[in-house]
């Protein structure tokens, strides 16, 4: 068993399911306001405050998510403490390059990395929107923000693992971040942080994807249940093509018998 997975273990023990869900899913919406718009003055300075003490309710306990959260935590220590209107402007272009005009070619949206030619509003958007559907959930806009976005995806799986979800839900949540998040988000993680200009945003990327990673491993822990391979989770996701149904075959004069 992995130290992540003996400390959920412990937390579970002690505090129950409940505690533990309840956490994820704070984190999880916590890191869905962070993709969610650019950082102004106001979030900044929250930022400050709780970025050096525990931060997430989850302790990442992985090599790569206590890095991941070193970066970001630096990238906070790189924000001077007055936050003059230029550093405000940098953080601002950043975000647009990420989340407005994919200047850094690194989409929040999924179908731009599981679409053959790399568009947005294909087959992934609308199997996201069949999952948010069956929990009678529905985005607002998805002209403005696709169903498939990293936004709605965070927002969606806080639902599935909140405390008042059912806990049935936990091998429904390992099978969304299987079949969605996971196919893309290290990848999408990895560019930003080769191309992004400040540590925290690279940062902020690196640790959405470590989080995601470590929550996955430890619902294998919670549900008792195997987690598929990459592979396996491709071939699952092949689009199945119909047997096409023999109908009556078409009526050729003199080739049967006739009335």
């Amino acid at each position: 068993m992995s130290a992540a997975a003996e400390a959920v273990t412990e937390t579970v023990a002690q505090d129950g399911l409940e505690v533990f869900r309840e956490l994820v899913a704070e984190d999880l919406m916590t890191l869905a306001v962070l993709h969610d718009r650019e950082l102004d003055r106001e979030r900044i300075l929250s930022l400050w405050e709780v970025a050096y003490d525990g931060f997430f309710g989850l302790r990442l306990q992985s090599h790569e998510g206590r890095e991941a959260l070193d970066l970001f935590r630096d990238g906070l220590t790189d924000i001077p403490g007055v936050l003059d209107a230029g550093t405000l402007d940098l953080l601002a272009a950043e975000y647009a390059d990420i989340y407005l005009n994919n200047g850094f070619g690194a989409s929040p949206i999924e179908s731009v990395w599981i679409d053959e030619d790399g568009l947005i509003m294909q087959e992934p958007m609308f199997q996201v929107r069949d999952w948010y559907r069956r929990f009678g959930l529905a985005v607002p806009d998805w002209r403005n923000r696709t169903d498939d976005h990293l936004v709605h995806q965070l927002q969606f799986l806080s639902r599935l693992l909140g405390p008042e979800a059912e806990e049935g839900h936990l091998p429904e949540a390992a099978r969304f971040m299987d079949e969605h998040l996971l196919r893309w988000i290290g990848e999408f993680a990895q560019r930003i942080a080769q191309r992004s200009s400040t540590r925290l945003y690279a940062g902020l990327a690196l640790l959405t994807a470590a989080y995601l990673e470590e929550l996955r491993e430890l619902l294998v822990e919670l549900t008792g249940e195997h987690r598929p391979s990459p592979e396996e989770i491709e071939e699952r996701m092949k689009p199945r093509l119909s047997v096409p149904v023999a109908g009556p075959a078409p009526f050729v004069p003199g080739a049967a018998p006739s009335w």
